[in-house]
Order: C-alpha cells, then sequence, then structure tokens
C-alpha cells in the first residue's frame, strides 16, 4: 500500500509537466476578426455633452463660534429641547 501511494505521488508532477509540454506544442489558433470597423458603422448611441458640475455648489461656511461650556452645549442639543 505505502509503495503505490509513493510511486503515484511521484506520477503526478509528470503528468503536470507533459501536459504543460504539450500544451506548448499546440498549434496557434486563427486570429479573430476585426470587428471595430463594423461596430463604429452600426453604433447609433448617441452621447449627450458632459456639463461642468462645481463641487462646491450650496457650500456655506460654518466655522468655529468660539468655546463654549460643554454643559450648555449638550442641554442645548438634548431631546427635551
Amino acid at each position: 500500500m505505502y509503495i503505490s501511494q509513493v510511486t503515484n505521488m511521484k506520477f503526478h508532477p509528470f503528468v503536470g509537466a507533459s501536459a504543460l509540454a504539450l500544451g506548448a506544442c499546440a498549434y496557434e489558433p486563427a486570429p479573430l476578426p476585426n470587428v471595430t470597423a463594423q461596430h463604429a458603422v452600426t453604433n447609433t448611441a448617441v452621447s449627450s455633452p458632459i456639463k461642468y458640475q462645481d463641487p462646491l455648489a450650496g457650500y456655506t461656511y460654518r466655522g468655529p463660534t468660539g468655546p463654549r461650556d460643554w454643559r450648555s452645549v449638550n442641554q442645548e442639543q438634548s431631546e427635551g429641547n
């Protein structure tokens, strides 16, 4: 039983190497036809021009108003108010 396992383990790399060798010797497939020229003629998609949109449109500056007591700020933001 042990001898067949060792023989089987030596057999796997040989099978893998032979598959790679046969794949390298395979014939070169025929090149695909150039169909980009055909698509350009039949493509009827219309694209609209892209308009610039300012990413900062609608921005309002909210600068710091100064240090305040944290207790009063928490009281203003509590659910009771």
